[in-house]
């Protein structure tokens, strides 16, 4: 009799556990969040074999160096040092810590700073050895991001609140990327969404940030951590933008990745003050019902349309992540003008886990040809870079990329054709 009492309080705990998570996600999410916040990522220093992969005209090595079983917000190395030294990477994780030396130590974020609906950190921005986190913010039920001064938690800037039910927001779609441009930090502000929604619409929407590429005046950034300022002026560079995960720059062109939606991942050549057309043109679809969205076209004439057309639109899309100039071993066989791209996770029709070469015309205004190599099932978000978010190479050619929850790993290319 005893035994069936404790399996009728059992049961009846189970039944209860369900409908209180069913009728509290947003309790549920946030004490999975706070939990998520304090967590110590399991990081170790390991030296794999190299496995090797055969593109084109050369074959590509890749080498895990370090296991973290986290994702990567940013992760820098110093430029001047080029015997490379896996102890003197920084390691931002997006659930909140700093890694030197293989020892984790959690930032100074603000309460608010919230990882639910796929937040966290999403990008590191450095202005005169100040360190500045693009993270992803919740009070009450306001979603929106911030920029946070990572030394004592002063937030430099806040976007309105997010539109959308929280159901709906996924802050994946944040953006991840920096650059310095002459006298500015450009910076990329995605819409977080899942498919098509109200977040989408705000890429047209000149009062809020999201759906953009940002600009601010470094000493506008300076004069506000110095309390100089009371509100920083956040400038437009371009708009229409879904979810704008690489930047980059050749000399003082800008380029850019970004994920469309089911298919239509793009490589844009961004010019300020243009408009890339999303939520109105692209040419992916939207997502099937079954992931949320209606299955429904999108227009994909951007120019019919007064939108500026994409470099290049991949269909399917393959989940494309970061963006930098290629390596100096690249550049000189080639001897074009190369990009080089990460990719996540891609789709059923087009698997991801790649590294994408793009070469382009002499003036950068068209895309002669460009090659994927997949990698594995290896899911490919950040390179190794400077502050400055400048590719990283060390005096071997070798580059570095971050992994989720695998790690970093050494890319050499060898054997070229």
């Amino acid at each position: 009799m005893k035994k069936f009492f404790i399996a009728i309080f059992w049961l009846i705990s189970i039944l209860i556990a369900i409908v209180l998570t069913y009728e509290n996600p947003d309790k549920i999410e946030g004490l999975k969040d706070n939990f998520k916040k304090n967590e110590i990522s399991k990081i170790s220093n390991v030296e794999s074999n190299s496995i090797s992969y055969t593109a084109n005209s050369f074959d590509l090595y890749s080498k895990n160096i370090i296991e973290l079983k986290e994702k990567v917000a940013f992760i820098s190395y110093p430029t001047e040092q080029k015997i490379f030294d896996k102890n003197k990477l920084k390691i931002y994780t997006q659930n909140g810590f700093i890694i030197e030396n293989f020892e984790q130590k959690k930032l100074n974020l603000p309460e608010f700073f919230t990882l639910q609906r796929n937040g966290g950190i999403k990008t590191v921005i450095t202005v005169n050895e100040h360190n500045i986190a693009l993270i992803s913010g919740k009070e009450k039920n306001c979603f929106f991001a911030s920029l946070i001064l990572l030394k004592n938690s002063k937030e430099l800037l806040r976007t309105k609140c997010l539109p959308e039910k929280p159901k709906n927001n996924d802050f994946n779609g944040l953006g991840s990327s920096n650059i310095h441009l002459n006298n500015y930090i450009l910076f990329t502000l995605g819409t977080p969404e899942k498919h098509v929604s109200l977040n989408s619409q705000l890429a047209q929407n000149d009062n809020y940030l999201f759906g953009k590429i940002l600009k601010i005046k470094k000493d506008d950034i300076l004069k506000k951590i110095n309390n100089e300022i009371e509100i920083l002026d956040v400038k437009i560079y371009s708009k229409g933008h879904r979810v704008p995960q690489g930047l980059t720059k050749i000399d003082n062109t800008v380029f850019n990745v970004e994920h469309g939606p089911k298919g239509g991942d793009e490589l844009n050549l961004v010019i300020e003050n243009s408009n890339y057309g999303w939520p109105l043109v692209s040419y992916g679809t939207n997502y099937l019902k079954e992931n949320g969205g209606d299955g429904k076209s999108i227009p994909s004439n951007h120019e019919l349309n007064n939108f500026k057309e994409p470099l290049l639109a991949l269909v399917p899309s393959i989940g494309i992540s970061s963006l930098n100039r290629c390596p100096s071993i690249l550049q000189n066989y080639y001897k074009k003008n190369c990009l080089i791209a990460l990719s996540l996770y891609g789709n059923n029709l087009r698997k991801g886990h790649s590294i994408i070469v793009f070469l382009l015309n002499k003036k950068m205004t068209k895309v002669d040809s460009f090659e994927i190599i997949k990698l594995n099932d290896l899911v490919l978000r950040h390179f190794v870079t400077n502050d400055l978010n400048e590719l990283y190479e060390d005096q071997n050619g070798n580059i570095y990329v971050s992994a989720d929850k695998s790690g970093v790993h050494k890319i050499s290319f060898l054997n070229f054709r």
